[in-house]
């Protein structure tokens, strides 16, 4: 069984097909004991030391002086009685003190994994996939009590944790902090990484060694951020890419979030994340309970790359649903970057015609199509088209689309509203605001208060208008500024600091009405690009735009550090003309497109203006991907070269069956006279026998592997070569 409690001990024992993760009841404190490789089994008293240590550090159990809670491991902290670490919940007592102390009171474990009310989380497909334990927590002084929710999947190497935070009293009380998780490791000799950066440079790697105090990262910008994305992972000394113990952390959330790690006194290291203290409240009535966001932790002993598979398997499986999950993705041509707000009928028709011709499935019309959308002033909220542009309408567009063979797709921005707007101008109480105060605009909008029922209905029922209008089969959901006067006109006082938070529970809602109403339409998550790039969309839309950095220079780097903790099916990836419109960069063509291909491959350019040349380079393209999409998108991510750290950049995919591989490389700036290389892969079977493709070469998964390839010498700068492997 996954999960094992020893009752003489107290000791849960969590296990997978590689890790365990133990814990005790300790005097009723939940004691945080082991997590790590496999152990059969283990004593908690060799495992959990403890010793008196001075009068600063205050012994809660008078006749056990061994136990402080400034210096025990524990699970679900909290403040006030002795434990001066960074808590994981706090709540302010109708007496208006803080000090609660919750104890183990009793345990559940079930079958399978429950879902979370209003929340996205992952899932168990067969209740005997998965075990579940519920630790119950109280307070019998104040009534306050938790549920502590611990899942284990035995194919993966993880522990899925949330909380569910119940007020039993008799008197409302004020929820202050309601974190996700907490863990108490031995020590602090990790390296602590994290995906950071800005709009068009997200989820660059950055690495620190951890230092006494606290390192953390967090967003209060409403979304989980360009800025830092809401996962970390610790490496244990001498951990690498492919050797040595790695933890992850991975919240599955879409809105503000803090999380991070406390070196202690004694060089311990308290890891923790969840929904942002900062600027958060929750009143709790009477017998009212409040959920947590749920976070995925990861363990591996081989290195960062086996805890990114498990990441990509776990969330492209179990977190990501409906009838795209395991299908391959269309090749698509947006038309942003080729006409931006100025087209019309003909020419949306005219690219897709030329699409049609290099054998792209799917035409995506972005901005502009609504409204009086001439520019991005006006019309958010507004979601009729506009017969200036579209005399016939979105139906007889889609038709025409339709008729050279494409699929239609739409962006929409359906959170946010223009100022100058019907919408706004009839209820200007729907955006997010405070009565007095300015209404700072963000690319000349406001963003819709998804708090209100009013506003969550009529997003589901404009959104879905259009919809049912046209033969839509795919949505770019865009969202496109962060939060600012946060506060909502429905809510009082002493509620107004749950804005936010209510704000994401309304967006949940309407995500899981939408895309449940319209199973069928492929939806991609977008803010900016990759502003809100989480697993908490992921659950509602099973792709995401990677960035608004479309250069494929750029993306070495931006697609590299978001298949940290994401799986490639996730990402969305495409050409773009040159001079690159983010950073004015000219890359070759077939750059482009080796780099865009590990992704969910399109075009966003005018494809009207290529050349012949061109147009067989992209038919090349459209004829490779098509071949080798499902290896891309389910395939097991292999990284070998960083962008982070050298000239080159080397990633590959391999088969479940590690019958076939696919290796892309990119040198960046050409060297004169450099030296010679080899490309050692990864993932391939050494007994197998592979056809090289491309020459007349049949090597061992052997020597692959363990000699490797010689490097393709680059010619220019941007040099890319594509290697593929199918095993005899």
């Amino acid at each position: 069984m996954p999960i094992a409690f020893h009752a003489e001990s107290g000791l849960f024992h969590l296990q997978t097909r590689s890790m365990s993760y133990m814990f005790q009841s300790l005097r009723g404190y939940p004691a945080h004991v082991y997590w790590g490789r496999k152990l059969s089994e283990a004593a908690a008293n060799r495992l959990l030391q403890r010793a008196e240590r001075a009068s600063f550090s205050p012994n809660p159990v008078p006749e056990d002086r061994s136990i402080s809670l400034d210096t025990l491991p524990q699970e679900y902290p909290g403040y006030g009685s002795s434990d001066f670490r960074n808590p994981a919940y706090a709540v302010q007592l109708p007496n208006g003190t803080t000090v609660t102390e919750l104890l183990y009171v009793s345990h559940e474990i079930a079958p399978g994994k429950p879902s979370l009310e209003g929340l996205p989380a992952v899932y168990a497909e067969r209740a005997d996939e998965a075990e579940t334990l519920t630790v119950r927590l109280e307070d019998k002084q104040s009534g306050l009590k938790a549920e502590l929710s611990y899942t284990v999947f035995e194919a993966f190497d993880a522990v899925i944790r949330s909380a569910r935070i119940v007020n039993a009293g008799a008197e409302a009380a004020q929820l202050t902090r309601a974190l996700s998780f907490s863990v108490d490791l031995p020590h602090d000799r990790f390296e602590l990484l994290q995906l950071s950066g800005s709009w068009t440079r997200e989820r660059y790697i950055h690495k620190r060694a951890l230092t006494p105090g606290v390192q953390a990262i967090e967003s209060r910008r409403g979304s989980s951020s360009h800025n830092n994305n809401p996962f970390f992972a610790l490496l244990a000394e001498g951990a690498t890419e492919d050797h040595g113990d790695v933890y992850g952390f991975s919240l599955v959330y879409s809105g503000s979030f803090a999380g991070g790690v406390e070196v202690d006194q004694f060089h311990t290291a308290r890891a923790y994340m969840g929904i942002n203290p900062f600027d958060f409240s929750w009143r709790l009535e009477a017998g009212e309970s409040f959920q947590t966001p749920e976070a995925v932790l990861v363990f591996s002993h081989e290195g960062l790359g086996a805890m990114s598979r498990t990441y990509h398997e776990l969330y492209r499986t179990r977190l990501c649903r409906g009838a795209f999950r395991d299908a391959v993705r269309p090749i698509l041509v947006n038309n942003w970057e080729a006409t931006y707000f100025d087209f019309n009928a003909d020419k949306i028709e005219a690219i897709a015609e030329a699409g049609s011709a290099l054998g792209i499935e799917l035409f995506v019309l972005d901005d502009g199509w609504f409204g009086r959308r001439d520019s991005d002033n006006s019309s958010l909220g507004d979601w009729v088209v506009d017969k200036k542009k579209l005399p016939n309408g979105l139906e007889d567009l889609a038709e025409r689309v339709r008729s050279h063979g494409l699929e239609f797709g739409l962006w929409f921005e359906p959170e946010m509203v223009s100022p100058d707007s019907d919408l706004y101008r009839a209820h200007p109480d729907w955006c997010l605001h405070v009565p007095g105060r300015r209404r700072s605009e963000g690319r000349r909008q406001l963003i819709l208060d998804l708090s209100r029922a009013d506003v969550q209905d009529y997003i589901v029922e404009a959104v879905g208008g259009i919809l049912r209008s046209a033969p839509i089969t795919y949505v770019k959901w865009d969202m496109n500024r962060n939060m600012s006067e946060i506060g909502s006109a429905l809510l009082p006082p002493n509620r107004q600091r749950e804005t936010a938070h209510r704000y994401m529970l309304g967006l949940y809602g309407v995500l899981e009405r939408i895309t449940s109403t319209f199973p069928n339409v492929l939806f991609e998550s977008c803010s900016g690009g990759g502003g809100r790039f989480d697993p908490g969309m992921l659950y509602y839309m099973p792709q995401t735009w990677t960035s608004d950095n479309s250069d494929a220079i750029s993306r070495l780097k931006i697609q590299y550090g978001t298949s940290i903790v994401y799986p490639v099916s996730a990402m969305g990836a495409h050409v773009s003309a040159v001079p690159n419109h983010q950073v004015g960069r000219l890359t070759p063509l077939k750059t482009r497109g080796d780099v865009a291909m590990s992704g969910n491959f399109g075009y966003e350019l005018d494809l009207t203006k290529f050349t012949d040349e061109e147009k067989e380079e992209v038919k090349r393209q459209v004829a490779l991907v098509k071949d080798v999409r499902g290896l891309v998108q389910y395939g097991s991510f292999f990284r070998l070269l960083s962008p982070f750290e050298g000239n080159e950049t080397t990633w590959m995919f391999v088969s479940s069956d590690k019958r076939e591989a696919l290796v892309v490389h990119v040198t960046v700036l050409n060297e004169s006279h450099a030296p010679l290389g080899r490309l050692k892969l990864k993932g391939l079977d050494p007994d197998f026998r592979y056809e090289w493709l491309g020459t007349d070469e049949i090597v061992g998964g052997d020597e692959l592997m363990y000699a490797g390839v010689a490097k393709e010498r680059a010619h220019g700068d941007y040099h890319s070569v594509v290697y593929r492997f199918i095993a005899k």
